[in-house]
């Protein structure tokens, strides 16, 4: 497919904003975080993820930022993570010397131990979020002058603050503004001065010589000495080391890919609620400059389906049965299901636009909250029964308590399936009879039969499964072109990258050649230099007049797709290519663009990473299967 350059693609050449995929992302599973290579933290919203921001400068460069590093310099020698943990080490050099910052939001013993949380729902671990981002400077040689400027602007840029003082010396600070309880402390062993919302410190550090600070926003004390941060920052690293080791990651060249995806999904993870965030941001663009920008801090119910397949492939039963309970709760307490939910639950997530910020590189408008939650999407019930067999199956029982919640879910899509929707892309443009939506329609009720008949239930899975044919038969008699493959939606012959699905929830054997057939023309006729774009939009009314970018989950999708339909050579190159566009720091924001593999949208994506968990334990498992093939070949052919 040959396509012009997006129309956007001018806004590249200068651009005061750091690249989507140069930013590190820090979490302690309560609030994130997004730092630039400056060493600036640009996104922080606080109490939770999906609270108003107090920095706020990658959508507004006056919305508010924390920066600490050299004070003449802004470009980084180095940034890594530690290994296997979310703390960011940042490494500066110049002619006079070296530094190393290292950042982190701080997990600490679980301290609810004279008192209940309020918050928590899920199960009690031995670890929780202390509330503090913590950052630490050691000079390792020479000598280089450090500068700490600390401006916070609550509510999305819309509030600025006022510093004081809390005691007689000048090593903490606490910020306050009008119309918000919320209050930031900030304490380091740099001697502290304010200027108007600004807190600002600056010192000499010569070799050996160490700093930190540490802003808190709860009552739990925040460290007080250097010694205590570093210490608090190794109970950090070791708990994400800990967790990953809990991990079943096989032996491969690929296996970093999936421990920083399963450390960032995580990240990304509501731990009170079991919750999992779509991403860590709002309204960072689709397309340059564009108005595609959505705010994705919330649970997509989509998404729970693979959620469950990544998090148990990669042996994360605990939090695969958290966000289990999750989709649970609201699925119990909701008679109809939405497509998604704040991440304790919440139903109303009216959207509405920040006017006071200007966009990622111009991008307006800015938005909070997704009006898509109003939204009818057929694959919804699909998703909860698809995420239901999953955990059923890896348990071999069938909780009696979410049983009349599953028959509620299969009547819905027995109810709804002849109707039309928006698609699982949420197409703002008029509802269609998507492909995808039938698919996902036949998946709630072929799995509710199946569960039906776990539970012995043989009428109710001999009514569900004469449903389900009927479903299979209308999706194959409209829902295929003249040319044989699968296409969006009744009323046209276009493509859609949603249609790789079809051979992942077995709606059809990969053998059958209108699966083939529609994997091949998606690979040949929907995609940009190899990349998979969601649909091409000149041909789908999605409401929006700009361009997009690939979708990297569809790439992703496209790969464990041709496996499937044993293409595995070529999945391995596209896959291999796909690994290539990941960021310095193996993280992936929700679309490539292919002309200049930039990413867009917002950022880090879980669907992204759960898509190339899924597509490389494809490919490994393909390529097993492979050698063990030809091992016996071999063996055949041998002499006695």
């Amino acid at each position: 497919m040959t396509t012009d350059p997006p129309l956007g693609a001018g806004l590249y050449e200068f651009s005061p904003f750091p690249h989507i995929a140069d930013y590190a992302f820090l979490s302690d599973c309560e609030s994130t975080a997004l730092v630039a290579p400056s060493g600036n933290v640009e996104w922080l919203c606080l109490p939770r993820m999906d609270s108003p921001s107090v920095f706020a400068a990658v959508l507004d460069r006056d919305a508010g930022g924390f920066r600490i590093g050299p004070t003449d310099l802004r470009v980084p020698s180095a940034r890594r993570y530690l290994p296997g943990t979310m703390v960011l080490e940042t490494s500066w050099g110049s002619p006079t010397g070296w530094i190393v910052v290292r950042d982190a939001l701080l997990m600490g013993p679980w301290h609810h131990e004279d008192e209940l949380s309020h918050t928590h729902r899920r199960a009690p671990t031995d670890y929780d979020a202390a509330h503090v981002l913590l950052r630490t400077v050691r000079c390792v040689s020479g000598e280089m002058q450090v500068t700490l400027d600390c401006e916070p602007v609550f509510d999305y840029g819309r509030r600025p603050v006022r510093w004081d003082y809390t005691g007689q010396n000048y090593h903490q600070g606490v910020a306050h503004a009008d119309g918000t309880d919320l209050e930031l402390t900030l304490t380091t062993d740099m001697r502290l001065g304010f200027e108007k919302a600004r807190a600002k410190a600056r010192t000499l550090l010569r070799e050996g010589e160490t700093r930190f600070c540490a802003l808190s926003w709860t009552a739990h004390e925040p460290p007080r000495t250097f010694d205590d941060a570093y210490g608090r920052l190794v109970w950090t690293a070791h708990h994400w080391q800990h967790w990953l080791a809990r991990g079943d990651f096989p032996d491969h060249p690929w296996r970093g890919f999936l421990e920083r995806s399963a450390l960032t999904l995580k990240g990304l993870t509501f731990a009170p609620s079991g919750a999992l965030v779509a991403a860590a941001t709002t309204s960072l663009p689709e397309t340059p400059g564009g108005e595609r920008n959505w705010d994705y801090r919330y649970t997509w119910i989509r998404d729970s389906t693979f959620a469950l397949w990544g998090l148990y492939t990669l042996g994360f039963d605990w939090e695969a049965e958290d966000f289990f309970a999750f989709i649970a709760d609201v699925a119990e307490r909701d008679k109809e299901l939405q497509v998604m939910y704040g991440v304790d639950g919440e139903r109303d997530l009216e959207e509405h636009v920040i006017e006071r910020l200007g966009g990622y590189e111009g991008a307006r408008p800015v938005r909070v909250g997704n009006a898509a939650y109003k939204h009818r999407q057929n694959d919804v019930w699909g998703a909860v029964l698809e995420s239901f067999y999953i955990h059923t199956r890896s348990r071999d029982h069938l909780d009696e308590r979410i049983w009349p919640v599953l028959k509620r879910q299969v009547q819905s899509a027995i109810k709804y399936w002849r109707e039309p929707d928006r698609g699982i892309w949420e197409v703002r443009g008029e509802c269609r009879h998507f492909t995808s939506s039938k698919v996902m329609c036949w998946v709630a009720v072929d799995r509710g039969a199946r569960l039906a008949r776990l539970r012995d239930d043989l009428k109710l899975a001999e009514k569900w499964r004469a449903v389900a044919d009927e479903i299979h038969e209308d999706v194959c008699a409209h829902g295929v072109s003249e040319r044989g493959t699968f296409r969006q939606h009744y009323g046209t012959d276009a493509l859609d990258a949603s249609l790789l699905l079809i051979p992942l929830l077995r709606f059809l054997p990969p053998t059958d050649p209108r699966v083939r057939a529609t994997v091949l023309a998606i690979a040949d006729d929907l995609t940009v230099d190899d990349l998979v774009l969601r649909y091409d939009p000149k041909e789908t009314d999605d409401g929006m007049a700009a361009e997009e970018g690939a979708f990297t989950i569809c790439s992703f999708w496209l790969v464990s797709a041709l496996v499937e339909i044993g293409e595995r050579i070529r999945a391995r190159k596209l896959c291999e290519k796909v690994l290539s566009f990941a960021s310095p720091l193996g993280l992936y924001a929700e679309e490539i663009d292919p002309y200049s593999g930039r990413h867009l949208g917002n950022y880090p994506q879980a669907f992204t990473h759960l898509a190339l968990i899924n597509a490389v334990i494809h490919i490994i498992r393909a390529e097993r299967r492979h050698v063990t093939e030809r091992m016996w070949q071999t063996s055949e052919t041998e002499p006695l």
